[in-house]
């Protein structure tokens, strides 16, 4: 009944709401917690809005019960990321549930929940004062407005639907099993880390362009550390906070929860209350991701929090694959894994003002599995109830005509099993004079969705577009393109903040989102499941002899081309340490096992890969490649930036086996992602 609850909750929002990024992009999740604060259940709708509300509640909690005072039938509004909000456009209105006064309390905590810091509805009535401060700071208070009701009316639907829980079975009841939900939660989760080693896992990402004119990449960091029944997630190392691409520490926090929720706490329902009863987190001031005020967090969801998040994925994943119970909930990083905004503005088919946002990279695509490959298009993993809206729902609201949406052959990372495809949305003025644009993404140089265990990334994020095309004269004579590139014009190089360009009505603009990243090494990829990617269209003849090494329709050719490949790989390299003796004792990922004696080998031929106190890449085959090599989609990178990145591959010396790869800017140091403490 509970998660029912919440369910209604966002559909409510979602009815009553007139926002297009409510109703197609799910850009909402309600939650429910304990009076002090627990979690018992997120929404299923985009999680990381979820991530930040426990933060928030407590803050108010301690700040708000005595002035302006907390009460039967208040609301409070609040965005303020220092407290506990994703960035300004992102508004909590979280209500208190009260049943009858706690004789025992000792104080207002013991009454009060989901209580955010400024108080907008006072005894079921809207404080007008505090909703006109609020209307006033919009381009579109009646959008607004509307969209804060549908806030409203989602907490009314709530507290009734709890309110009727409590009068049927009790306060102490319903409490009951919102305590036992969590504890329930808790032991799952203590009977995982049970099944794992001590150990320690890093991942490295980068973010692009902290500003218009900005040719850096800023390094983000994160480490989890698994000692016993507890784990600690660290950010050391990350750069120090810069442009608009900050978010803060509420930001980063909210973010790994999301994919901690999703891992470790799937089958209760994301019940994460308890999980995170053992689980600290220790970030570093005055970086990226923990942003000191008053760094500037507007895009903190689609770059900060994102390549917070994403990167939770493979520490945690990589985490559990020693459990062979756990490793089928290994999930590789997903598509949009930074998000190519396209924010577009103008006066629209019927003579009113409008501005945009392009939702399409909602479809995302999600990220091969240990057993399978991932799914295409398959939406963005933090929003697990997640729908792309039909073109035609578009165009009916907005004065722009789509040539077309497709799925993009390539995109999905390589690996034994292949990461999801992404794909691309074209698209011409329509019904009117022109549209004003501006672009925010990173991921476009460097990507974002990388492969784990040896598989590859999924392709970067791509703006295209072409000026002065024969779109016009070809839809006359019902020539439609299925690609940019088939129309004749002037192309040019959008910058990934370039601001208040102007698309006109024979312009073409192309926007693909980042895929899939790949699990596992391409070469060991079973040879039908290539030729099946070939018959879909998922996968080029080329990637397939160049990446997969497959030779369609002959095994025998496949075969020498693998080995063609494999023997590439360990050219001029130092030979093998030798064999591991002993057993093995478990597996740390995919392709590199841990032995009795504490020493890492190859686990396909047991070639020696040195002590478990070392960093078992540097006794690998290391090859350093161009970026362009990680996935087809990638171009060159100088178009963005000024450092140069690199695609490093770590082999077995032995076999060949490729054992992980790793995206690195070329002055930065070997990442040891995994470090095992115990097991």
């Amino acid at each position: 009944a509970l998660w029912n609850v919440n369910e209604e909750h966002g559909a409510t929002i979602q009815r009553l709401s007139g926002s297009p990024v409510a109703m197609y992009a799910l850009d909402l999740n309600p939650s429910i917690l304990t009076e002090d604060a627990e979690f018992v259940y997120f929404g299923p709708y985009m999680q990381y809005m979820s991530g930040v509300t426990d933060t928030q509640v407590k803050w108010t909690l301690e700040n708000r019960s005595d002035n302006p005072g907390i009460a039967e039938g208040d609301m409070f509004l609040a965005n303020d990321p220092w407290v506990g909000a994703a960035h300004q456009m992102d508004v909590m209105l979280l209500c208190p549930v009260f049943w009858k006064v706690c004789p025992s309390a000792r104080d207002a905590f013991d009454e009060g929940i989901l209580i955010p810091p400024v108080k907008i509805v006072e005894k079921n009535e809207i404080r007008r004062d505090i909703e006109e401060i609020y209307l006033r700071s919009s381009r579109k208070p009646s959008a607004v407005a509307l969209d804060f009701r549908a806030q409203l009316a989602g907490n009314m639907t709530a507290k009734d639907r709890v309110l009727a829980l409590i009068a049927r079975y009790g306060a102490d009841t319903v409490k009951g099993v919102m305590k036992k939900i969590i504890d329930d939660g808790e032991r799952a989760f203590l009977k995982k880390l049970t099944m794992l080693p001590d150990g320690i896992w890093r991942d490295r990402t980068y973010v692009e362009c902290c500003r218009p004119g900005d040719r850096q990449v800023h390094r983000v960091m994160l480490t989890l550390k698994k000692v016993g029944n507890k784990l600690t997630f660290e950010n050391e190392g990350t750069d120090p906070q810069a442009g608009g691409i900050n978010a803060t520490y509420s930001g980063w926090r909210g973010a790994i929860m999301v994919a901690l929720n999703e891992l470790m706490c799937w089958e209760q329902y994301y019940a994460v209350g308890g999980a995170l009863r053992h689980v600290d987190f220790n970030p570093t001031p005055g970086t990226l991701n923990c942003a000191d005020f008053p760094a500037s967090v507007s895009t903190a969801p689609v770059q900060c929090m994102e390549i917070s998040l994403y990167p939770a994925y493979n520490v945690l994943s990589k985490m559990i694959y020693p459990s062979p119970q756990l490793r089928r909930d290994v999930m590789c990083i997903g598509g949009t894994s930074q998000w190519p905004a396209t924010i577009f503005r103008g006066i629209d088919q019927w003579g009113e003002r409008y501005g945009y946002l392009l939702v399409d990279p909602i479809g995302g695509a999600i990220g091969a599995f240990s057993h399978a490959d991932g799914i295409s298009t398959g939406g963005q993993a933090r929003t697990p109830i997640c729908k792309l809206p039909n073109v035609e729902h578009t165009e009916q609201s907005f004065p722009v005509l789509f040539l077309y949406r497709k799925e993009i052959a390539d995109s999905g990372g390589a690996g034994k099993f292949r990461g999801g495809l992404s794909a691309e949305s074209c698209f011409i003025p329509h019904g009117t004079d022109s549209i004003t644009h501006d672009t925010l993404s990173s991921g476009n140089a460097v990507p974002t969705s990388t492969g784990m265990m040896g598989g590859y990334p999924g392709a970067v994020n791509r703006y295209r577009f072409t000026r002065d095309t024969d779109i016009l004269e070809r839809m006359k004579r019902a020539d439609m393109p299925t690609d940019i590139s088939q129309v004749t014009g002037r192309e040019e190089t959008l910058g990934l903040r370039q601001q208040d360009f102007v698309q006109n009505p024979a312009d073409v603009y192309a926007v693909l989102w980042s895929a899939a990243g790949g699990f596992g090494d391409p070469l060991e990829r079973d040879p039908a499941k290539v030729a099946a990617d070939l018959a879909n269209g998922d996968v080029t003849e080329k990637a397939a002899l160049e990446i997969y090494g497959v030779v369609p329709g002959d095994a025998r050719a496949t075969e020498r081309r693998r080995h063609e490949l494999r023997a590439r790989r360990i050219q001029g390299h130092a030979a093998a340490l030798g064999k591991v003796a002993g057993k093995v004792s478990f597996l740390a990922t995919e392709n590199l096992a841990v032995y009795e004696n504490k020493h890492y080998g190859c686990a396909k031929c047991a070639t020696d890969l040195g002590p478990v106190s070392h960093n078992y890449k540097t006794y690998c085959a290391r090859n350093d490649l161009p970026i362009e090599a990680a996935n087809p989609i990638v171009g060159d990178p100088k178009r963005f930036i000024d450092a140069k990145p690199q695609f490093r591959q770590f082999c077995c010396p032995g076999c060949a086996l490729l054992i992980e790869n790793e995206i690195a800017i070329e002055e930065d140091p070997l990442l040891r992602d995994v470090e095992i403490l115990s097991g």
